[in-house]
Parts: C-alpha cells; structure tokens; sequence
C-alpha cells in the first residue's frame, strides 16, 4: 500500500536562519507537513492532523538558493492512523562562483532530511472510505 506526494521549492533569502545562508532544519519539517497533507487529502479527502516524528535525521546542510525536492509515502494505514516516510533531495545548487544567476541541476541529488511520522484522520473526517 502505497500512496506518494511530492513538492519542489526553491529555498529563499528568508529562509536562512544563520550564518552563511544556512537554512533551519525546521523548513524540511516544514516540507514534510505540506507533503502529509497532500497524501492525506489524496488518501482520506481531509488534510487530518499530523500526530508525531518518531524519527528526523538531518543529513547535509541545505543553504538558500537551493532547490529542494519533499517526497513523502504511507506506508502504512490503521483505523485512523498513517505511518509516513519522507526523503528531502538538494536537486539543484546555486553557483555564485560563475554568476549571481548561475545554478546546476545535480547529477545525483543529496539527501538532506529523512524522517518518519504518524498523521492521523479523525474517522468522521474521513471521506474515501476503504
């Protein structure tokens, strides 16, 4: 049983939270939230609750001007439960070295963030019965 959801975002100036453009871990959290809800409403028809991580690992470092791709899994469902897995790729880089506008789309992505999670659809929410 496998339902999966994907989101591609550009990280920005205002992501950086320190220095040398260095973006908080918390955005691929962030990330994983908008990735939940997509499969949620894919799966139940409501964007349900997530409940909780019961892992995070953070992997290299993401910077702004990266671009980001979330992809996220059920793996697992119960009554109301979801058990999730969500792998955070850098699939392109700036290059500021050549140009301000200069980026490369990277021949092998880099995992930043990987995480698992449980979301939770309250049954009288859920719309697509199973």
């Amino acid at each position: 049983m496998s339902q999966k959801a994907m989101i591609r975002v550009r990280m920005s100036s205002h992501d950086a939270h320190y220095g040398g453009n260095l973006v908080d871990g918390a955005k691929m959290l962030q990330l994983f939230g908008d990735v939940a809800t997509e499969l949620l409403i894919n799966y139940d028809g409501d964007e349900g609750l997530f409940r909780a991580y019961d892992n995070v690992e953070f992997l290299a470092p993401v910077y702004a001007g990266d671009y980001i791709e979330a992809t996220g899994e059920i793996v697992s469902a119960g009554g109301s439960s979801r058990k999730m897995n969500f792998v955070a790729k850098k699939v392109i880089i700036p290059r500021p070295d050549i140009s301000a506008s200069a980026a490369d789309i990277l021949e092998e992505p880099i995992i930043v963030c990987k995480a698992s999670g449980t979301c939770v659809t309250p049954k009288d929410c859920q719309r697509k019965k199973r």
